[in-house]
Protein backbone atom coordinates (compact mmCIF):
# COMPACT_ATOMS: atom_id res chain seq x y z
CA UNK A 1 0.00 0.00 0.00
CA UNK A 2 1.88 2.70 -1.08
CA UNK A 3 -1.21 5.93 -0.24
CA UNK A 4 -0.71 7.41 3.39
CA UNK A 5 -3.67 10.15 5.16
CA UNK A 6 -1.91 11.60 8.27
CA UNK A 7 -5.12 12.40 10.18
CA UNK A 8 -4.47 15.15 13.04
CA UNK A 9 -6.33 14.97 16.05
CA UNK A 10 -5.88 16.26 19.80
CA UNK A 11 -8.43 18.16 22.05
CA UNK A 12 -9.38 21.78 20.45
CA UNK A 13 -7.13 24.45 20.42
CA UNK A 14 -4.31 22.46 21.02
CA UNK A 15 -2.85 23.76 17.27
CA UNK A 16 -4.45 21.21 15.09
CA UNK A 17 -4.45 23.55 11.92
CA UNK A 18 -1.04 24.70 11.88
CA UNK A 19 0.20 21.32 12.45
CA UNK A 20 -1.80 20.13 9.01
CA UNK A 21 -0.82 22.96 7.29
CA UNK A 22 2.99 22.13 8.06
CA UNK A 23 2.31 18.59 7.32
CA UNK A 24 0.61 19.31 3.87
CA UNK A 25 2.98 21.65 3.01
CA UNK A 26 5.97 19.59 3.69
CA UNK A 27 4.41 16.69 1.62
CA UNK A 28 3.27 18.68 -1.13
CA UNK A 29 -0.78 17.75 -1.03
CA UNK A 30 -3.64 18.94 0.11
CA UNK A 31 -5.77 19.02 2.96
CA UNK A 32 -9.47 17.44 3.85
CA UNK A 33 -11.61 18.91 7.20
CA UNK A 34 -13.71 16.59 9.22
CA UNK A 35 -14.84 19.52 11.56
CA UNK A 36 -18.25 19.70 10.87
CA UNK A 37 -19.09 23.11 12.20
CA UNK A 38 -16.67 24.54 9.49
CA UNK A 39 -18.29 23.02 7.13
CA UNK A 40 -21.22 25.69 7.45
CA UNK A 41 -19.97 29.08 5.42
CA UNK A 42 -22.50 30.83 7.97
CA UNK A 43 -20.70 30.03 10.75
CA UNK A 44 -16.46 31.43 10.92
CA UNK A 45 -15.58 33.08 14.29
CA UNK A 46 -17.61 30.29 16.53
CA UNK A 47 -15.99 27.70 14.44
CA UNK A 48 -12.37 28.38 14.41
CA UNK A 49 -12.22 28.08 10.55
CA UNK A 50 -8.59 28.71 9.45
CA UNK A 51 -8.07 31.99 8.23
CA UNK A 52 -8.14 33.79 5.06
CA UNK A 53 -3.90 33.61 5.18
CA UNK A 54 -3.65 29.66 6.57
CA UNK A 55 -6.37 28.67 3.39
CA UNK A 56 -4.05 30.11 1.01
CA UNK A 57 -1.10 28.42 2.34
CA UNK A 58 -1.65 24.87 0.83
CA UNK A 59 -5.44 23.68 -1.20
CA UNK A 60 -8.17 22.96 1.72
CA UNK A 61 -11.40 20.92 1.00
CA UNK A 62 -14.93 21.01 3.09
CA UNK A 63 -14.46 24.27 4.58
CA UNK A 64 -17.57 26.19 4.36
CA UNK A 65 -18.95 24.52 1.49
CA UNK A 66 -22.03 24.22 2.81
CA UNK A 67 -25.21 26.06 4.17
CA UNK A 68 -26.57 25.77 7.52
CA UNK A 69 -29.89 25.31 6.10
CA UNK A 70 -28.66 22.45 3.55
CA UNK A 71 -29.49 18.95 5.59
CA UNK A 72 -25.76 17.47 5.74
CA UNK A 73 -25.19 13.79 7.50
CA UNK A 74 -22.00 11.69 8.08
CA UNK A 75 -23.12 9.21 5.64
CA UNK A 76 -22.93 11.98 3.28
CA UNK A 77 -19.55 13.00 4.14
CA UNK A 78 -17.92 9.52 3.96
CA UNK A 79 -18.62 9.50 0.38
CA UNK A 80 -17.60 12.97 -0.48
CA UNK A 81 -14.14 12.79 1.64
CA UNK A 82 -13.57 9.28 0.24
CA UNK A 83 -14.29 10.73 -3.39
CA UNK A 84 -12.00 13.41 -2.71
CA UNK A 85 -9.05 11.40 -1.46
CA UNK A 86 -9.68 9.25 -4.61
CA UNK A 87 -8.81 12.46 -6.34
CA UNK A 88 -5.82 13.47 -4.48
CA UNK A 89 -4.16 9.84 -4.58
CA UNK A 90 -3.81 10.44 -7.79
CA UNK A 91 -1.41 12.91 -7.67
CA UNK A 92 0.02 12.40 -4.18
CA UNK A 93 0.87 10.00 -2.05
CA UNK A 94 0.39 11.61 0.46
CA UNK A 95 -3.38 13.34 2.04
CA UNK A 96 -3.36 15.04 5.44
CA UNK A 97 -6.98 15.17 6.97
CA UNK A 98 -7.45 17.34 10.23
CA UNK A 99 -10.86 17.93 12.82
CA UNK A 100 -12.16 17.50 16.05
CA UNK A 101 -15.05 15.41 14.80
CA UNK A 102 -13.99 11.93 15.94
CA UNK A 103 -16.95 10.77 14.42
CA UNK A 104 -16.44 12.30 11.26
CA UNK A 105 -13.14 10.93 11.33
CA UNK A 106 -13.75 7.68 12.01
CA UNK A 107 -16.30 7.61 9.11
CA UNK A 108 -13.41 8.47 6.91
CA UNK A 109 -10.63 6.23 8.12
CA UNK A 110 -12.72 3.07 8.96
CA UNK A 111 -16.39 3.36 7.74
CA UNK A 112 -19.60 3.50 9.85
CA UNK A 113 -20.81 1.61 12.61
CA UNK A 114 -23.91 -0.87 11.53
CA UNK A 115 -26.69 -0.11 14.24
CA UNK A 116 -29.96 -2.37 13.94
CA UNK A 117 -33.41 -0.73 12.61
CA UNK A 118 -35.56 -0.07 16.04
CA UNK A 119 -39.38 1.45 16.36
CA UNK A 120 -39.49 4.60 15.41
CA UNK A 121 -41.74 5.55 18.36
CA UNK A 122 -38.47 5.42 20.58
CA UNK A 123 -37.34 8.20 18.92
CA UNK A 124 -40.66 10.08 19.01
CA UNK A 125 -40.98 9.81 22.63
CA UNK A 126 -36.96 10.85 22.71
CA UNK A 127 -38.18 13.85 21.36
CA UNK A 128 -40.95 14.71 23.39
CA UNK A 129 -39.32 13.99 26.96
CA UNK A 130 -36.55 15.97 25.96
CA UNK A 131 -38.74 18.92 25.34
CA UNK A 132 -40.66 18.52 28.37
CA UNK A 133 -38.23 17.03 31.11
CA UNK A 134 -35.04 19.02 29.76
CA UNK A 135 -31.91 17.70 27.73
CA UNK A 136 -30.22 16.85 31.82
CA UNK A 137 -32.88 14.30 32.26
CA UNK A 138 -31.54 12.12 28.83
CA UNK A 139 -27.89 12.06 29.52
CA UNK A 140 -28.45 10.81 33.21
CA UNK A 141 -30.39 7.83 31.45
CA UNK A 142 -27.70 7.48 28.80
CA UNK A 143 -25.19 7.59 32.16
CA UNK A 144 -26.95 4.72 33.24
CA UNK A 145 -27.91 2.25 30.18
CA UNK A 146 -24.15 3.19 28.65
CA UNK A 147 -21.45 4.84 30.57
CA UNK A 148 -18.82 4.23 28.25
CA UNK A 149 -21.54 6.74 25.42
CA UNK A 150 -21.92 8.94 27.83
CA UNK A 151 -18.37 9.70 27.86
CA UNK A 152 -17.62 9.79 24.17
CA UNK A 153 -20.28 11.16 22.75
CA UNK A 154 -21.39 14.63 22.72
CA UNK A 155 -24.01 14.64 24.93
CA UNK A 156 -24.88 18.30 24.76
CA UNK A 157 -25.99 17.63 21.06
CA UNK A 158 -29.55 16.19 21.62
CA UNK A 159 -29.43 14.71 18.30
CA UNK A 160 -26.44 11.99 18.97
CA UNK A 161 -28.15 11.70 22.30
CA UNK A 162 -31.07 10.62 21.24
CA UNK A 163 -29.55 8.48 18.72
CA UNK A 164 -27.72 6.77 21.59
CA UNK A 165 -30.86 6.34 24.09
CA UNK A 166 -32.72 5.14 21.29
CA UNK A 167 -30.53 2.22 20.41
CA UNK A 168 -30.51 1.22 23.93
CA UNK A 169 -34.02 1.03 24.50
CA UNK A 170 -34.82 -0.52 21.09
CA UNK A 171 -32.34 -3.30 21.36
CA UNK A 172 -31.55 -3.76 24.83
CA UNK A 173 -28.19 -3.39 24.29
CA UNK A 174 -25.81 -0.48 25.14
CA UNK A 175 -25.05 2.11 21.81
CA UNK A 176 -21.77 1.36 22.11
CA UNK A 177 -21.81 -2.16 21.95
CA UNK A 178 -22.23 -1.59 18.38
CA UNK A 179 -19.26 0.42 17.52
CA UNK A 180 -16.27 -0.92 15.99
CA UNK A 181 -18.33 -3.95 14.29
CA UNK A 182 -16.91 -5.39 10.34
CA UNK A 183 -15.07 -2.16 9.62
CA UNK A 184 -14.24 -1.97 5.99
CA UNK A 185 -10.47 -1.58 4.56
CA UNK A 186 -9.81 1.61 2.58
CA UNK A 187 -7.56 1.63 0.19
CA UNK A 188 -4.86 3.77 1.85
CA UNK A 189 -2.83 3.51 5.32
CA UNK A 190 -3.95 6.10 7.56
CA UNK A 191 -1.52 7.20 10.29
CA UNK A 192 -2.99 9.20 12.91
CA UNK A 193 -0.48 12.21 14.40
CA UNK A 194 -1.84 13.52 17.79
CA UNK A 195 -0.94 16.91 19.84
CA UNK A 196 -1.70 16.94 23.41
CA UNK A 197 -0.71 18.87 26.70
CA UNK A 198 -1.31 18.95 30.00
CA UNK A 199 -5.05 19.08 30.67
CA UNK A 200 -4.33 22.77 32.43
CA UNK A 201 -2.44 24.43 29.13
CA UNK A 202 -5.24 22.43 27.35
CA UNK A 203 -8.40 24.47 29.86
CA UNK A 204 -5.74 27.77 29.41
CA UNK A 205 -5.75 27.72 25.24
CA UNK A 206 -9.17 27.01 25.26
CA UNK A 207 -10.19 30.26 27.75
CA UNK A 208 -7.77 32.16 25.63
CA UNK A 209 -9.46 31.19 22.57
CA UNK A 210 -12.68 31.89 23.54
CA UNK A 211 -11.50 35.58 24.74
CA UNK A 212 -10.23 36.10 21.05
CA UNK A 213 -13.47 35.08 19.56
CA UNK A 214 -14.99 37.25 21.53
CA UNK A 215 -12.79 39.96 20.57
CA UNK A 216 -13.00 39.02 17.00
CA UNK A 217 -16.65 40.03 16.38
CA UNK A 218 -18.48 36.07 17.79
CA UNK A 219 -21.03 37.79 19.66
CA UNK A 220 -22.19 40.40 16.27
CA UNK A 221 -21.39 36.53 14.31
CA UNK A 222 -24.01 35.02 16.61
CA UNK A 223 -26.53 37.82 16.74
CA UNK A 224 -26.82 37.57 12.72
CA UNK A 225 -27.68 34.04 13.14
CA UNK A 226 -29.89 34.12 16.37
CA UNK A 227 -33.12 34.30 14.01
CA UNK A 228 -31.63 30.74 12.79
CA UNK A 229 -30.99 29.34 16.15
CA UNK A 230 -33.36 26.02 16.05
CA UNK A 231 -31.26 24.13 13.26
CA UNK A 232 -29.10 21.05 13.93
CA UNK A 233 -26.09 23.07 13.14
CA UNK A 234 -26.62 26.08 15.29
CA UNK A 235 -26.51 23.22 18.43
CA UNK A 236 -22.54 24.26 18.77
CA UNK A 237 -20.88 25.28 21.91
CA UNK A 238 -19.95 28.99 21.33
CA UNK A 239 -23.29 29.85 19.90
CA UNK A 240 -25.89 28.27 21.97
CA UNK A 241 -24.83 29.71 25.18
CA UNK A 242 -25.04 33.53 23.29
CA UNK A 243 -28.39 32.69 22.00
CA UNK A 244 -29.04 32.68 26.05
CA UNK A 245 -28.00 35.81 26.02
CA UNK A 246 -30.55 37.15 23.60
CA UNK A 247 -33.14 35.34 25.09
CA UNK A 248 -32.67 37.18 28.13
CA UNK A 249 -32.01 34.22 30.15
CA UNK A 250 -28.36 35.04 30.98
CA UNK A 251 -25.80 37.78 31.64
CA UNK A 252 -23.30 37.85 28.61
CA UNK A 253 -20.35 37.22 31.25
CA UNK A 254 -22.29 34.41 31.99
CA UNK A 255 -22.87 33.16 28.70
CA UNK A 256 -18.92 33.81 27.68
CA UNK A 257 -18.00 31.56 31.06
CA UNK A 258 -20.70 28.52 29.55
CA UNK A 259 -18.40 28.45 26.25
CA UNK A 260 -15.45 28.31 28.39
CA UNK A 261 -16.76 25.16 30.30
CA UNK A 262 -18.76 23.98 27.71
CA UNK A 263 -15.82 23.88 25.22
CA UNK A 264 -13.33 22.73 28.19
CA UNK A 265 -15.81 19.50 28.80
CA UNK A 266 -15.91 19.26 24.72
CA UNK A 267 -12.10 18.83 24.75
CA UNK A 268 -12.06 16.22 27.67
CA UNK A 269 -14.54 14.28 25.67
CA UNK A 270 -12.36 14.15 22.73
CA UNK A 271 -9.52 12.97 25.01
CA UNK A 272 -11.77 10.29 26.16
CA UNK A 273 -12.91 9.51 22.25
CA UNK A 274 -8.95 9.04 21.65
CA UNK A 275 -7.98 7.16 24.36
CA UNK A 276 -10.00 4.17 22.70
CA UNK A 277 -7.04 4.25 19.77
CA UNK A 278 -3.40 2.96 20.76
CA UNK A 279 -2.19 3.55 17.45
CA UNK A 280 -2.21 7.30 17.54
CA UNK A 281 1.46 9.02 17.42
CA UNK A 282 1.56 11.43 20.33
CA UNK A 283 3.43 14.47 20.52
CA UNK A 284 3.60 17.04 22.99
CA UNK A 285 1.82 20.19 21.23
CA UNK A 286 5.33 22.39 21.50
CA UNK A 287 7.38 19.35 19.91
CA UNK A 288 9.34 21.05 16.75
CA UNK A 289 8.09 20.12 13.56
CA UNK A 290 11.47 18.24 12.39
CA UNK A 291 11.07 15.86 15.08
CA UNK A 292 7.55 15.30 14.09
CA UNK A 293 8.28 15.44 10.40
CA UNK A 294 11.48 12.85 11.31
CA UNK A 295 8.61 10.26 13.25
CA UNK A 296 6.50 10.28 10.32
CA UNK A 297 8.72 9.49 7.59
CA UNK A 298 10.45 7.01 9.04
CA UNK A 299 7.10 5.04 10.01
CA UNK A 300 5.58 5.64 6.66
CA UNK A 301 8.96 4.54 5.37
CA UNK A 302 8.61 1.27 7.69
CA UNK A 303 4.85 0.65 6.51
CA UNK A 304 5.85 0.33 3.11
CA UNK A 305 8.71 -1.77 3.59
CA UNK A 306 6.37 -4.06 5.93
Amino acid sequence: MTKFLLSVVGPTAIGKTALSIQLAKHFETEIISSDSRQFFKEMSIGTAVPSREELSQVKHHFIQHLSIQDPYSVGQFEKDAIARLDTIFRNHDVAVMVGGSGLYSNAVIHGLDDFPDVDSDIRTTLNKRIQDEGISVLQNELKEKDPKAYDTIAIDNPQRLIRALEICIGTGRPYSSFLAKGKITRPFETISVGLTAERSIIYERINQRVDIMMDSGLLEEAKRLYPHKDLNALNTVGYKELFKYFDDEWELDLAVSEIKKNTRRFAKRQLTWYRKYDSILWFDFETPLDQILDTLTKHIETKKSS
